[in-house]
């Protein structure tokens, strides 16, 4: 037995038994102990990789027949024109726990059939509602002229798939280099969920090196050789980036990675990659140096965590990885690197160098601002009400009663902002540029908890459609979410800052008497809304488009 393996296979059991009522809610369907277990491996891959949370990864799955070999799906926020499509499929080996078999060729084969047929938005396909609903945003993305960048991840507890057999499947389609097939067994699984361990080594720094000490700190600032961050991160891997709030995209067409890649890839432009590179920020617990020294100074650290650059760093060690014997120049190119020691006390202080070192690049910022006061405020004042605000992720299972900050942020973008357009698509900057309009300084904990309830109404019946309801239930939950609210407000007879904690009690009593008559009074409103709109029916993909650019809202206002 793999020890890896073994362990994996616990926490697929412990998945699998803790939700199972989640997780044959997912499917629709009753499931034998080997597909639930299944089905956890497929949520356990998914949460580890993309470090989500139970409920966002359950949000994912798209397994269950018709599903062209695509077990979960994730897409990204459009960023500069381009967005990542990150998809996965599982296989897992119940009983032989050795770690030794392939992912197989036709899991493969599948894999690249769904690339070939699900992004052309003019194939037509047969695929389950849940992954159609996915399929077709893409499309409506890709026709709007927005470029996707494809990551399909094949997960197994064994090995890779065979090369060069199955290999040769994925390389005569000849694919773009924005299409990328992974490989994710109980290895690199293992890998990720030991990232908690402290990292200690001792950093070779190149030439002269500035050093202060203030404010019961101290930096340590200059250049290090890129071969040099390349054997720190063979060495140690994302266990240096347990603090770091980025995922790292690979060199599947990612501009920054890629360009990385094409500096160092250039015997005459690698001296040259200092000047054009950000540079690396790094804390740590401690570190020690020889100040006797001039310069190539050897520091030890202690508690080494990447919290900027983690992307440069991996995109160096896969770069070398891949020109390995063309080390000409390797020598001469050096990135700059920022070491500050801080101490266990400087929490805040670690969250406001993460997020300032960041905050120019689309990351999730949700954990940098859970110390914000207005967060805090809203904790106590959510629990008041007999409820339990998260402002941080955790990993611990949540509670019918328990309210993430990332729910909260769409809930309330959709239910009092009335941006219900940026609650769905605009997920990267809630906790960034759109943070200040949606937790501002008025918003109470119970306008949170209220507008948390009617937009899970929502997404309830656009995860799980009535056999009867129409396609735009797919698509359209945080409309209904803006909607909902609205006649909420106007059944109490009050204005949005007259709802508080002093008529809590009565608003939620509405909304668990009269939820499914919002949302049904919702869903006519925006099918009357839709054909004003066009005047005729509509396409999947263009309900998708519809309301991803808020098209509606001029005559949903009125």
């Amino acid at each position: 037995m793999n020890i890896n393996a073994s362990i994996i296979d616990q926490q697929v059991r412990g998945l699998s038994d803790r939700l199972k009522p989640e997780l044959e809610e997912a499917l629709a369907k009753k499931l034998a102990d080997t597909d639930r277990r299944s089905a956890a491996f497929v949520l356990l891959c998914v949460k580890t990789l993309l470090d989500m949370t139970d409920e966002e990864a359950l949000a994912t799955i798209t397994e269950g027949g018709n599903d062209f070999g695509v077990d979960a799906i994730d897409l990204t926020d459009v960023s500069e024109g381009e967005f990542t499509v990150t998809l996965f499929q599982a296989k897992y080996k119940h009983e032989n726990l050795d770690g030794e078999a392939n992912f197989p060729e036709n899991g493969v084969t599948k894999a690249v059939q769904a690339v070939r047929a699900l992004f052309n938005p003019a194939a037509p396909v047969d695929m389950n509602p849940r992954l159609q609903a996915s399929i077709e945003e893409v499309r409506s993305l890709i026709t709007d002229g927005f470029i996707p960048r494809v990551r399909f991840v094949l997960c197994n507890n064994g090995l890779k798939w065979k090369e060069p057999e199955a290999q040769r499947v994925i390389d005569r389609e000849k694919f773009p280099d924005r299409v990328r097939f992974e490989h994710v067994n109980h290895d690199t699984l293992v890998q990720i969920l030991q990232s908690t361990q402290p990292v200690k080594d001792t950093l070779q720094f190149a030439g002269r090196a500035v050093v202060e000490d203030f404010n019961f700190s101290r930096v340590f600032v200059g250049k290090v050789a890129v071969t040099e961050i390349a054997r720190l991160m063979d060495a140690h891997g994302d266990r240096l980036l347990e603090r770091n709030i980025r995922r790292y995209l690979g060199l599947q067409g990612n501009r920054v990675n890629e360009g990385i890649k094409q500096t160092l890839s250039k015997v005459e432009e690698r001296p040259n990659f200092f000047f054009y590179n950000n540079g690396v920020t790094l804390i740590c617990k401690q570190f020690d140096y020889n100040a006797l020294q001039n310069e190539n100074f050897k520091v030890r650290v202690d508690g080494l965590q990447i919290i900027n650059g983690g992307q440069t760093c991996k995109t160096i060690q896969a770069t070398l990885k891949q020109i390995n014997g063309d080390a000409a120049g390797l020598d001469t190119a050096y990135v700059l690197v920022r070491l500050y020691q801080l101490g266990e006390q400087a929490g805040s202080l670690v969250s406001t160098i993460t997020y300032a070192t960041n905050s120019q690049n689309p990351v999730d910022l949700r954990d940098l601002r859970s110390n914000h006061p207005i967060q805090k405020k809203l904790e106590i004042s959510v629990r008041d009400l007999g409820y339990e605000y998260k402002p941080k992720r955790s990993d611990v299972a949540t509670k019918a009663t328990d309210i993430t900050s990332s729910v909260a942020a769409e809930a309330i973008l959709s239910a009092w902002r009335r941006a219900p357009q940026q609650a769905r698509f605009r997920n990267a900057e809630h906790f960034g540029r759109l943070y200040d309009g949606i937790f501002s300084e008025d918003l109470n904990g119970a306008q949170l908890v209220i507008a948390v309830l009617l937009y899970r109404i929502a997404e309830n019946k656009r995860k799980r459609p009535p056999e009867d309801a129409p396609p735009l239930v797919r698509y359209a939950s945080c409309f209904s979410a803006m909607l909902m609210a609205q006649y909420l407000l106007a059944d109490m007879g009050v204005e949005l800052k007259g709802l508080d904690h002093r008529n809590f009690a009565a608003a939620r009593t509405l909304v668990e008497k009269r939820g499914e008559r919002y949302f049904n009074k919702s869903v006519t409103a925006i099918k009357n809304a839709l054909n004003k709109l066009y005047r005729t029916e509509v396409s999947l993909q263009q309900l998708s488009a519809t309301f991803r650019r808020g098209d509606l809202n001029r005559y949903l206002q009125k």
